[in-house]
Parts: structure tokens; C-alpha cells; sequence
């Protein structure tokens, strides 16, 4: 019996962690439903698994969105990606990060950042820098209000260094 006990232990554990990682899931994809929808957008299947491939990548661009959603939708037009991408873009649910020398990528809209761009292997990072009293500078210097800065940094990763 001791053998038998620790045996159904051992599945009970097991279930637990697929349940746990069914019940991760179901969340993320309840989020998005609700993140969707508080950006006046419908809740497709398309757009949950974009999103849920936006939030995975951290940065993608529409080639690549479009290679890992055909994955799962076969029928899925890359004409489709566009319309979804710039529905949510337009709802500020997504925003469009315009790299130098690249093709744009999209990420899910969140507090106010800079990137970083290695030219070498198209990585692209989040930073946070303070240009808060640059801001306020330009704007004094100049009788201007800046609505909106995009602030892309690129150069040459710590891993392409090596």
C-alpha cells in the first residue's frame, strides 16, 4: 500500500500542475477577453491568440505574428493580422514601436518607455529612462507641447558583443 499511496500522491501532483497550468491559461485568456472588451473590441479567438502572442514576444512584428497565428488559425489571412493589428492600435490596446533600419513592432500598451534595438540581432528591450525635465525644457524653450515622445536606442546587445 505504500507503494500504491505514493504512486496516487504523485498523479494527484500531477493533476494539480495541469490544472494549475489549465487554470493559468483559462486566466490569461479571461484577462484578454476583459482587456478586449474595455477597449471596445470583440473577443475573437484571432485576436485572443494575437494577443496572446504579442504578450509572449514582448515585441513582434506583423511577419512574425502572422508565422505563429497561421500556426493555429491556418485560414487566417495576413490581410486579417492587419485589420485586427490596427484595430487594436487604434483602441490604444497595442502600440506600434517605429524601429530604425526594421520593420515596426507592436506591443501591449503599458506605462510610458524608451527601447533598445541591437542592430545585430533585432532584439528589442524596454527601458525606463527620466526625460520628464528634458521634456519640460523643449517645451519651455520652444512655446511647445510634446503629446508624445518614441525614444529607440540602438547599438549592439550584450549577447551580439561577445
Amino acid at each position: 500500500y505504500e507503494n500504491k499511496s505514493t504512486l496516487l500522491s504523485n498523479i494527484d501532483y500531477l493533476l494539480i500542475i495541469i490544472l494549475s497550468k489549465s487554470y493559468t491559461i483559462i486566466t490569461i485568456m479571461n484577462n484578454f477577453t476583459n482587456i478586449l472588451r474595455e477597449h471596445h473590441l470583440k473577443a475573437t479567438p484571432q485576436r485572443l491568440a494575437m494577443l496572446e502572442s504579442i504578450d509572449y514576444y514582448g515585441h513582434i512584428n506583423i511577419d512574425k505574428l502572422y508565422e505563429d497565428i497561421k500556426k493555429k488559425f491556418s485560414s487566417i489571412s495576413l490581410a486579417t493580422v492587419y485589420k485586427n493589428i490596427n484595430a487594436m492600435t487604434k483602441n490604444m490596446l497595442l502600440f506600434e514601436v517605429k524601429l530604425p533600419n526594421e520593420k515596426s513592432v507592436y506591443e501591449i500598451v503599458k506605462e510610458k518607455h524608451s527601447h533598445l534595438l541591437c542592430e545585430s540581432c533585432g532584439v528589442v528591450v524596454d527601458i525606463d529612462i527620466d526625460i520628464d525635465t528634458t521634456i519640460e525644457k523643449i517645451e519651455n524653450n520652444n512655446n511647445f507641447q510634446i503629446k508624445q515622445t518614441d525614444i529607440v536606442f540602438s547599438g549592439v546587445c550584450k549577447d551580439c558583443i561577445k
